[in-house]
C-alpha cells in the first residue's frame, strides 16, 4: 500500500497566519516568514499542525528581526579592531554627530546664500595639521588611493616596488585598485630591495606616478633596501610624473614617544615631497571612518575635480566627525580627548590598578579573575609586529570557548581574547570609564549558573601571574 505523502499535510499559510494572529504591523513580514518555513517543511518531508508552524515562523521572524550592530566592550587588547569598528570616537566627535543629523550647511554657503562646497568644510584644518597646502576627504583610505590614481594616472603606468605590493584585510590587493583606476602596474625591485634606480630605470612615457604603500599587516626585516621618500619625490619631480604615498594608517602624532615603534607622520611623508599622500580617518588619527589625502594644490585639485569623487564623497555625519576630531589636534588635546591615544597613552601601571580592581569585583561576585600581564596591539593594520605592556584579568572555572560565548551574550556584548585557554579582558583596549559596565555585564553573563557559570566556591583575589603567551 502506497504511503501518503506528508506533505499534503501541512497546514496552508492562511491557517498558519490564523493560529498566530499576528499583528497588523507584521503580517506582511509573518507571511513571509510563514511561506519559508513551509517551504522548508515540504523539501525535508515533514509534517504539522498549524499551532507549531505558527510558532516556527514567529522563531524565524524573530531571528530575521534580531538586532545585529550592537554596541560592544572590546576587551580584546586590539585597539583598532577592524571587526569591531576600529577608533572609537572622542566625545567631540559624537556630539558634532549628533548635531550634525538635522539641516545643516554641508552644501550652502551662508554668507553668499547660495550653493556650496561640502569639500572645504575639513580641508583647511586638515591641511594644516599635515603640513600639505591642501587636502580632500573621501570615504576610506582604499578610496583615496583609487582616487589619486584615477586623476593623476589612468591608462598610464604606476611604478611599484614588488614588496609593497600588499593584501591587506578584506581582500584589498594593490594591483587590483590599480587596475580599477584605469592605471597599469609596473614592478621594480625585488621582494626584499627596491633602489631609487630601480624606479629611475623603469620610468618612460606611459608613466604616470611613482606609487608608494605602506606595508600595513607586515614587517620586511633583515636583509632589506628601500628607496627613501625624498629620492622617489626627486625622481618624480625630474621626470615630470606624480609622486604619491599611501601610509595607510597615518599618524599625527609621534607613536615612538609612547613606547612603540617610529611610525612616519602625515607632516614627514609631506615634507619628503609627495604629490599627494593619502591615509585613513578611523585608524591612528582617531576618527570616522575616512580617506584623507593632502599634498600639493594642483594634484590635490585633480582629485576634487575628478568624477569620482561624486560615488566616494563623505556624507555630513562624517564630515562633522572628522572636523571635531582634528580640532582635538588642533587644540593639542588628542591624547586627552581621542579614545584612541588615551588607550595608546595609559601606563601599563595605571592598567594594572584597574585590572585588579575588576578582578576583585568578580571574584566577590563568585567569579574566578586574577590579574596577568600580557602585551596590547595597536591593530588596524598600524605598526605591525609592535606591541605595548598591557594587563588582563584572566577569567576560569569553565571551557575557555564557553566563558567567551557566554560574554558575547553579555549586555552589553563583551569580546575578549584566550590566552593560555583562558578568557583575558585586557584593558589596553577598555577606557577607564567602562570598567564598572565592563565587570557588571562580566558577573552577570558568567552569574546566570550551569556548567560554564562561576565556581560556588571563590578563592578571593589572587596573585598576579606570569606573562601570558
Amino acid at each position: 500500500m502506497r504511503r501518503a505523502d506528508p506533505r499534503r499535510g501541512l497546514p496552508s499559510v492562511d491557517a498558519v497566519l490564523k493560529a498566530a494572529r499576528p499583528a497588523a504591523t507584521e503580517r506582511e513580514r509573518f507571511v513571509n516568514a510563514a511561506r519559508a518555513v513551509l517551504a522548508e517543511a515540504r523539501t525535508t518531508h515533514e509534517s504539522g499542525n498549524a499551532e507549531a508552524f505558527a510558532d516556527r515562523a514567529r522563531a524565524l521572524l524573530a531571528e530575521r528581526e534580531r538586532r545585529t550592530l550592537l554596541p560592544v566592550i572590546n576587551a580584546t587588547g586590539v585597539i583598532l579592531q577592524t571587526n569591531l569598528g576600529r577608533a572609537p570616537l572622542s566625545e567631540r566627535a559624537i556630539a558634532a554627530m549628533v548635531e550634525a543629523a538635522g539641516a545643516t550647511s554641508v552644501e550652502y554657503d551662508l554668507v553668499a546664500g547660495k550653493r556650496g562646497e561640502r569639500h572645504g568644510h575639513a580641508a583647511r584644518m586638515l591641511a594644516d595639521l599635515a603640513a600639505a597646502e591642501d587636502a580632500v576627504v573621501v570615504n576610506n583610505n582604499a578610496a583615496a588611493v583609487l582616487l589619486a590614481l584615477a586623476a593623476l594616472a589612468s591608462r598610464k603606468e604606476v611604478i611599484v616596488a614588488r614588496g609593497e605590493l600588499v593584501e591587506i584585510g578584506g581582500g584589498f590587493r594593490i594591483p587590483d585598485v590599480l587596475r580599477r583606476s584605469g592605471a597599469k602596474l609596473v614592478e621594480v625591485g625585488t621582494t626584499n630591495r627596491t633602489y631609487a634606480r630601480d624606479y629611475a630605470s623603469a620610468i618612460g612615457e606611459r608613466t604616470g606616478a611613482i606609487l608608494r604603500v605602506h606595508a600595513s599587516n607586515f614587517k620586511l626585516t633583515g636583509f632589506v633596501a628601500r628607496a627613501e621618500g625624498r629620492e622617489l619625490a626627486a625622481l618624480a619631480r625630474e621626470r615630470g610624473v606624480a609622486y604619491i604615498h599611501d601610509l595607510g594608517s597615518g599618524t599625527l602624532l609621534d607613536t615612538a614617544a609612547y613606547g612603540l615603534g617610529a611610525e612616519m607622520t602625515v607632516a614627514a611623508a609631506v615634507g619628503e615631497g609627495a604629490d599627494v599622500v593619502t591615509f585613513s580617518g578611523d585608524k591612528l588619527l582617531g576618527g570616522p571612518q575616512a580617506g584623507l589625502a593632502v599634498g600639493r594644490v594642483t594634484a590635490i585639485g585633480a582629485l576634487r575635480s575628478h568624477p569620482l569623487m561624486r560615488a566616494l564623497r563623505p556624507d555630513k555625519i562624517t564630515i562633522a566627525a572628522l572636523i571635531a576630531t582634528l580640532a582635538s589636534y588642533r587644540d593639542d588635546r588628542a591624547t586627552e580627548e581621542l579614545p584612541v591615544w588615551r588607550m595608546i597613552a595609559a601606563p601599563s601601571s595605571d592598567l594594572a590598578g584597574r585590572a585588579g580592581v575588576i578582578a576583585d569585583k568578580l571574584s566577590r561576585a563568585g567569579v574566578h579573575a586574577e590579574v596577568i600581564e600580557t602585551r596590547s596591539t595597536v591593530g588596524g593594520g598600524s605598526l605591525p609586529e609592535e606591541t605595548q605592556p598591557s594587563y588582563a584579568v584572566a577569567l576560569s572555572g569553565a571551557p575557555a570557548t564557553s566563558l567567551a560565548a557566554r560574554l558575547r551574550s553579555a549586555q552589553p556584548p563583551v569580546v575578549a581574547r584566550i590566552i593560555d585557554e583562558r578568557v583575558a579582558l585586557d584593558l589596553r583596549s577598555v577606557l577607564a570609564e567602562h570598567d564598572e559596565e565592563l565587570a557588571r555585564a562580566v558577573a552577570a553573563a558568567l552569574a546566570k549558573g550551569g556548567e560554564d557559570g562561576p565556581s560556588e566556591h571563590s578563592d578571593g583575589p589572587r596573585a598576579r601571574a606570569g606573562r601570558s603567551v
